[in-house]
Formats: structure tokens, sequence, C-alpha cells
């Protein structure tokens, strides 16, 4: 099976992208230290990407490393951790302390997946929400290296994007946020498990421009199949 979730999108930025993340149930003032990042099309592993993380009545969004570095280790080395599987984030070495610890969002406008026909032909689909909603991923971070970085979650996949992939990123309610990213570890493991019936019931998709397998690749026109 394809590896999930390796590509994803970001154009809401800077003041819009902020006013998003204060909408979220619970939070207040946003801080941007380094600025909101510039619209991509084409994230993938190791680029920086959105993360917010939240404490109190204060959100902070900063540009991270997209595949964790453990606080264990001095460098980048190894294969790069983009994803963390939710049924054993708790145990494995790479993420258990982000997990009990370290927990934030990873924010998107959208994302990737390939789906491979009968026939062995590989469409990538451009995944979102209507009318311009974000999307909110369960994120770990991290500071191995001396740098911020951090890695998705995912869960089996489930209905209605079940024939998509066999897995799919834990999208977040923006009410499961804060439990999230402030609960205690046993908070988060009870959300552990497929995003929510009503999110993913919203959840839409449309063929996507196969040029976005090549990372160089990077414009508006990708999420839409010419």
């Amino acid at each position: 099976m394809e590896p999930m979730c390796g590509r994803f999108v970001l154009f809401t930025t800077g003041e819009s992208l902020l006013e998003r993340v204060e909408e979220l149930p619970g939070v207040g003032e946003v801080r941007a230290p380094d600025a909101t990042p510039p619209p991509r099309y084409n994230i993938a592993p190791t680029m920086p990407v959105a993360l917010v993380r939240v404490g109190g009545e204060r959100a902070q969004l900063d540009a991270a490393r997209w595949a964790l570095v453990p606080s264990w280790k001095s460098d980048a080395s190894g294969p790069p951790l983009f994803n963390a599987r939710a049924e054993t984030v708790r145990e494995k070495p790479s993420f258990r302390a982000a997990f009990a610890r370290r927990r934030g969002v990873i924010v998107m406008d959208g994302y990737y997946e390939w789906h491979v026909g009968d026939d062995g032909a590989k469409q990538p689909y451009f995944v979102h929400l209507p009318d311009g909603e974000l999307l909110w991923a369960a994120a770990l971070w991290d500071t191995g290296g001396g740098r911020l970085s951090c890695t998705m979650v995912t869960t089996e996949s489930s209905d209605p994007l079940r024939w998509l992939h066999h897995r799919m990123p834990r999208l977040l309610a923006p009410g499961e946020v804060r439990r999230w990213c402030e609960g205690n570890a046993d908070d988060a493991a009870a959300l552990l498990h497929p995003a929510p019936a009503k999110l993913r019931q919203r959840v839409q998709w449309r063929p996507a421009d196969a040029a976005v397998g090549q990372v160089r690749n990077d414009y508006p026109e990708l999420i839409a199949a010419p």
C-alpha cells in the first residue's frame, strides 16, 4: 500500500490564518512570532508546516519541520517520521515522550491522497472541507537537533474515505483541539480513533493534477485535475 498523507496544502495565510485559529473554542490570543507561512500547494515531508500549540487562553503558531526529530536525537538522520500511527504512538520510543507532553495541530486547507486502482494506476485526490474550512490534524512536536519538528497522527480509515486509502489523518473537530493539546495522556489517548463521524461526513474530495507527484511543482492548479 502507498504511504498515506505525504503531501498537503495550506494557502490560508496571514491575518486570515490567525483569525481562524482564534475562532477555535476556548482559544484567545494567537501569536505568530515568525509570521505565518507563505501559501503552498505541495507541502512534502521535511518542509516547514504551520504548527499550532495551545496553552491556557493563548495559542502560538510556528513553522516546524514536518518530520519529527525526537529530543534524544542530535540530528535529523534516518527515515523522516512524518506520520505516527495512532495504534502505537503511546509506546513507540520515537513518539511516546512527545505524545505524553508535546501535542499540537498541523493546519491544512486540504491534503492529497493517492488511490491505487485495480489496474495499479495511481490517481491523486485533493481532500478538503467545504466553504474553505480548515482541517486541524492531530500532531506531536519535539525539538531534537535543536529545531522544532512535528509529525501527523494517523488512524485507520473510515467511511466515507475508506475507499481512498486504508489510513487517514486524525482530523480533529474544532471542539477537540484543546483536549488534544492540553489534556493529559489519557485524555489524548481517548481521541486515538478515526475522526468524528459528523466531521468525516462533511469531507469532500476531487481528482488532483498528477503533477503533484513532483515536489518542485507548487501552484494552485494542482488541487484540481486538468
